[in-house]
């Protein structure tokens, strides 16, 4: 590999120095070849137990710079000045074969000077999850976080239970979050905030013409614009939107709590730890553009020497979210109804849609699904889903009237936003309790191939696509901290 670690240039007070603290049985469980490939590294030719060696933090690759970023958050609601990487370790950056830069970070590779008196360890179903659905985010075509490899440690971890330990290898165009900025707004420290900003624009090619900060600011609500329209599109919830997994470049980050919806509902929460639905699928919008109010206050000082001026900068950038979202949203039902083109007179039968879907307690994933089958003929499935549902008939033939392609031309570009599988929550859990339980890692490899290529229907894989088995308890999902 080739390391070009730019964010270790940065002044001491951003990071802390800390190499990962070694395992006793590194065994590789998953490797990622096309990731790696894409990244030009030189793995090829490594054997599992190297490459295990390596990506557990046994044996640093040359080059890296392990440093643990510092950085504050708002962990639902409430502000805590220093959190920082606590269980993870930034090895460096690389740059793939067209020049773009790429951070490495094992997560779960030990105590950092951040670690608030955690054990630095992260516990081998909550690795695989993030492999799992980060990866599946991916091929769905949300940005996101990637997974390179997934190492048991053959170390145990105690959580409310003792538990295996893995390591986690994560690839990022950028770990730099909301509570970045918050960590040094809250020490009143405006040059590192300067600093900061100026390493983003120049790593991330944002173009200004005035200010730095404010190009900055509008980039990051563009971005979180479109990344939680592709959230709600594909019926995730990331289940603990604070500041600190907030990324301001619009990547999908920290997989701790997710989830994919089932039954259609915008108030459905599945964090043990939401108690009260801040999170919920529906808020999600809303959480987003209070996360970068959070960020705007950061940068207070840098939008103008007249604070006056300066809020009000900010608040036109942060209300400028509204648009941006729904913009993007629209277009993203839009397509996945198979309207062309579609306009502020189509919001109206999105949202009408939805509502057919929570009436009728559909399943989020396969009307969508059913309703491209419907745009070439075949409706009966999707009349057993929703004809319970009151005006269904009528939207029905307003839907019809609005469409205008050919039939299996529309069914086609439908399924091809659509997607056939996700990573249904009971599947998911069904393959971790068979790596964690049972050391059989066979489960969690099948699905994993299959979300590769979500959209595309494979008889030999169908029961992927099914919903939960009725009668299940409501799911649940935990932090793995």
């Amino acid at each position: 590999m080739h390391f070009d670690n730019s964010y270790a240039r940065l002044p001491a007070g951003f990071f802390a120095r800390q190499a990962p603290s070694p395992v006793k049985g590194p065994q590789l469980v998953a490797w990622n070849h096309e990731l790696a490939d894409a990244l030009g590294l030189a793995c090829g030719e490594m054997s599992a137990e190297q490459l295990a060696s390596q990506w557990s933090g046994n044996r640093l690759p040359e080059g890296a710079e392990p440093i643990a970023m510092a950085y504050a958050g708002h962990q639902f609601g409430g502000f805590v000045p220093q959190l920082g990487d606590g269980r993870a370790l930034l090895l460096g950056e690389v740059l793939d074969p067209n020049g773009q830069r790429w951070d490495i970070q094992l997560k779960g590779a030990g105590r950092t000077p951040f670690s608030r008196g955690g054990d630095g360890r992260a516990a081998l179903g909550p690795v695989l999850r993030e492999y799992l659905v980060s990866e599946a985010m991916h091929a769905l075509g949300v940005p996101t976080t990637r997974a390179l490899a997934a190492v048991a440690t053959g170390e145990p971890v105690l959580r409310e239970e003792v538990l295996p330990g893995a390591v986690l290898t994560r690839v990022a165009r950028s770990h730099v979050r909301v509570g970045t900025f918050q960590y040094f707004a809250a020490r009143g420290d405006t040059d590192a905030l300067l600093r900061l900003v100026g390493y983003l624009v120049d790593r991330h090619g944002i173009a200004h013409a005035d200010s730095a900060s404010q190009a900055l600011l509008d980039s990051a609500v563009r971005a979180q614009a479109a990344l939680v329209a592709k959230w709600m599109a594909v019926g995730f919830i990331h289940g603990v939107m604070n500041t600190d997994n907030c990324s301001v470049i619009g990547e999908t980050i920290d997989y701790g709590p997710c989830a994919f919806m089932d039954v259609y509902a915008a108030e459905t929460v599945f964090s043990s730890i939401d108690r009260r639905g801040r999170y919920a699928y529906g808020n999600q919008p809303s959480i987003a553009q209070w996360n970068l109010a959070r960020l705007a206050e950061c940068l207070l000082p840098l939008l103008d020497a007249d604070e006056t001026r300066a809020i009000e900068r900010a608040k036109v950038s942060v209300a400028a979210f509204e648009q941006h979202f729904r913009t993007h949203w629209l277009s993203e039902f839009g397509a996945k109804l198979g309207l062309l083109n579609a306009s502020e007179a189509d919001v109206d039968l999105i949202r009408e849609f939805l509502d057919l879907l929570a009436t009728a307690k559909a399943d989020f994933t396969l009307s969508f699904r059913q309703l491209a089958d419907a745009a070439e003929g075949r409706r009966a499935a999707l009349d057993r889903a929703l004809g319970s549902a009151d005006g269904y008939a009528d939207w029905f033939d307003q839907w019809q009237q609005r469409l205008s392609s050919p039939c299996e031309e529309l069914a086609a570009r439908m399924r091809s936003v659509n997607p056939w599988i996700i990573p249904r929550n009971y599947q998911v859990e069904a393959v971790l309790h068979a790596a964690v339980t049972d050391g059989d890692y066979a489960p969690f490899k099948r699905l994993q191939a299959a979300l590769a290529d979500p959209y595309t229907e494979r008889a030999e894989i169908a029961s992927y696509a099914e919903p939960p088995p009725s009668g299940q308890p409501r799911y649940q999902t935990f932090c793995g901290t």
